[in-house]
């Protein structure tokens, strides 16, 4: 048995090393470019990674060449790539867009559970950029906290949190753990989720 500590979902360099150790382990072979879109579409979801492979591993039966990003990009779900996106939205208090995009999840069986995990290390991220920024922390040191492996992401996380008011993000956190434990009580997906992508990107209107 082989256990694996849980990557942050921001934190790509060691999302495209998991993407590619278990392709490798399970003999999927991919361009480094295709392991850069599996690893963003899987995000830090290992079982989501693992199926997604082994949908991967039967396209390719019987190939010699690696599957390319086309291939990847058609065949991946996408879930955890999407669940940034509702990130994107709700942040920007865009109600409408946030439910359509989650509609689109849930009509492709994302789990709920899951999307409220992203959510929830989406916000974190960002508040806790939000809070270095403020401090006048460098962005050396920001990447060092976050355990980014490309600290010039730093300054696109900056720009998403630059019209964003520190306390806002800190409301969503509270809010996001409401979400988790009623999801874990066995309430409805759907419903619930809906009821709290409204509550929180109307916090950004």
């Amino acid at each position: 048995m082989r256990e694996f500590s849980p990557i942050p979902p921001w934190n790509d360099a060691e999302l495209v090393h998991r993407a590619r150790q278990v392709a490798n382990d399970m003999g999927v072979k991919l361009t480094p470019t295709a392991v850069e879109v599996l690893a963003s579409k899987a995000g830090s979801n290992t079982r989501l990674l693992y199926g997604e492979l082994e949908k991967l591993l039967l396209f390719a039966r019987g190939r010699s060449q690696p599957l390319s990003p086309e291939e990847v990009e058609a065949l991946a779900s996408g879930g955890a790539q999407n669940t940034f996106k509702l990130a994107d939205a709700i942040r920007s208090g865009d109600t409408s867009g946030a439910l359509e995009l989650l509609a689109g999840l849930t009509s492709r069986n994302e789990s709920g559970i899951g999307i409220a995990a992203v959510l929830a290390g989406k916000f974190r991220m960002w508040l806790w950029v939000k809070v270095m920024v403020q401090a006048g922390e460098r962005d050396d040191k920001i990447a060092q906290a976050l355990e980014l492996g490309n600290p010039k992401r730093v300054y696109y996380f900056r720009q998403e949190v630059k019209d964003v008011s520190l306390e806002k993000l800190q409301k969503t956190l509270p809010l996001l753990l409401e979400l988790e434990a009623s999801l874990k009580r066995g309430r409805d997906e759907v419903s619930t989720l809906q009821t709290k992508v409204i509550e929180l990107s109307s916090l950004f209107r």
